[in-house]
């Protein structure tokens, strides 16, 4: 067995980071279309956007353009950890089952993307607890990454950063569970059937049908977990928070704007890691028009 390749960690790190500067004003619309209209919390009952265009036009007026980045520091370190270490995992595990990408088959890429997936996204749960609460704000958090997560950490302890870590982990393994092996064997299928060559454009097509797959398979999930890690932990017994995953499960509904995480989640940070691994100007020129 040969020593470990450090490559994918690096690109798939600075792919992540890349996808999430570009993608981000469109995840803070997904999170605030996933936490409105909930009955028990009176903060987010109002459903106040109707789409993503229409979140991301009100939000720009109403809070300015500055809000659109809220949550952008602790949604780039996770990216940082959970990208790099995804990506990385997930190319380390399928070289350890087999030596060349051709032998790959669908239940290899499938299991070491549940696993690369599991472990990223438990590893970095408290950068994401973080990003969604100061993206769920109507303005800025005051204190920043720091002065929210000490504040998290007080008032709610370890648990309050590992909130939805079940979930989240759920989650990770569903996406990089079909995202990734849905991209290697569509590209694996329209290269090899002679349809496309390998070009940006296989590339391309890829990468919008997987993000497509990964996104309609996680959207119920997706919603569950973003609900319950922006909820704090409530003092008034009168505004009880969720009791657990069913218990939300019920009292929302599962497939809440699936769009903008579509749009997202289009995985344009596989697109990037290609880039990135791969010499070619243009894709890197194509992966970053598609940011937006």
């Amino acid at each position: 067995m040969s020593a470990l390749n450090w490559k994918p960690f690096v690109y798939g790190g600075l792919a992540s980071v890349t996808a999430e500067c570009g993608t981000f004003p469109i995840d803070l619309t997904k999170t605030r279309l996933q936490i409105q209209g909930q009955k028990n919390d009176a903060n987010f009952k109002e459903i106040r956007y109707r789409g993503m265009l229409h979140a991301l036009v009100r939000i720009g007026r109403e809070e300015g353009l500055k809000a659109l980045y809220s949550g952008i520091a602790p949604a780039m370190l996770r990216q940082a950890s959970y990208g790099t270490i995804k990506i990385g995992t997930y190319q380390s595990l399928k070289r350890l089952f087999v030596e060349h990408p051709e032998d790959e088959t669908l239940l290899i890429n499938v299991l070491c993307g549940i696993l690369s997936g599991v472990i990223s996204s438990s590893i970095a749960n408290p950068t994401d607890v973080l990003k969604i609460r100061m993206q769920a704000q109507n303005s800025t958090l005051q204190g920043g990454m720091i002065g929210n997560f000490i504040n998290i950490y007080q008032q709610e302890g370890t648990r309050g950063l590992w909130k939805g870590v079940s979930l989240t982990a759920q989650r990770a393994a569903i996406v990089v569970g079909v995202e990734l092996p849905v991209y290697d064997l569509t590209k694996k299928h329209l290269i090899l059937s002679g349809l496309m060559g390998d070009t940006v454009y296989t590339h391309f097509l890829s990468s919008f049908t997987c993000g497509l797959a990964g996104a309609l398979a996680s959207n119920p999930v997706d919603v569950v977990r973003t609900r319950m890690m922006n909820q704090r932990v409530l003092r008034d017994s009168r505004c009880p928070g969720y009791t657990g995953t069913l218990d939300c499960l019920l009292q929302n509904s599962l497939f809440c704007k699936v769009f903008p995480e579509v749009r997202r989640a289009s995985s344009v940070d596989v697109i990037l890691e290609e880039a990135f691994r791969v010499d070619a100007g243009d894709l890197c020129i194509l992966a970053v028009v598609c940011l937006f």
